[in-house]
């Protein structure tokens, strides 16, 4: 599938996800900011996606994405980061979302697995109580220690 038919906008992601479920396919779904994608992004999506799965992607806005990191974050706008993540095998769906949250998102997907950071195992994650309520499941992902956007944009100040 071509980059730009992977990023969609809710509803024509929603009418997609709908037929998908009914040819057996299994909806997970993870979300993040994505703004320098690093090694530790790639393998944290390459885990997500397992055979069956379809791999949803919600994508933190540039405005979202500012309120959560501050005001000199992203560094890359959302279209590029979502065409980045779009480009990704991984990946078969990226949408945008403008909330802090993807609460909204995750209520109107539905979503059969919910996919979250190892650092979140013993938090309240968003959307568990909506995805468990349809018999669906959170899974966690280990991190590849020592890479975070955060790190490398320090990195990157100290040269």
């Amino acid at each position: 599938m071509r980059i730009k038919a992977k990023i969609r906008g809710l509803s024509k992601l929603k009418s997609e996800l709908a037929r998908l479920r009914k040819a057996g396919k299994t909806i997970a779904f993870t979300n993040g900011c994505f703004d320098i994608l690093h090694l530790g992004h790639v393998t944290y999506l390459e885990k997500s996606k397992k055979a069956g799965r379809v791999l949803v992607v919600g994508l933190n806005s540039d405005a979202s994405t500012r309120r959560l990191k501050g005001p000199s974050r992203p560094v890359n706008p959302e279209q590029a980061r979502a065409a980045v993540l779009a480009a990704l095998e991984s990946v078969d769906y990226v949408t945008i979302f403008n909330d802090d949250t993807p609460l909204k998102l995750i209520e109107a997907l539905q979503p059969d697995i919910l996919i979250k950071g190892a650092d979140y195992k013993n938090q309240t994650v968003v959307g568990a109580d909506v995805v468990k309520a349809r018999g669906g499941k959170i899974e966690f992902i280990t991190f590849v220690d020592h890479f975070s956007t955060t790190k490398v944009i320090e990195k990157m100040g100290k040269k």
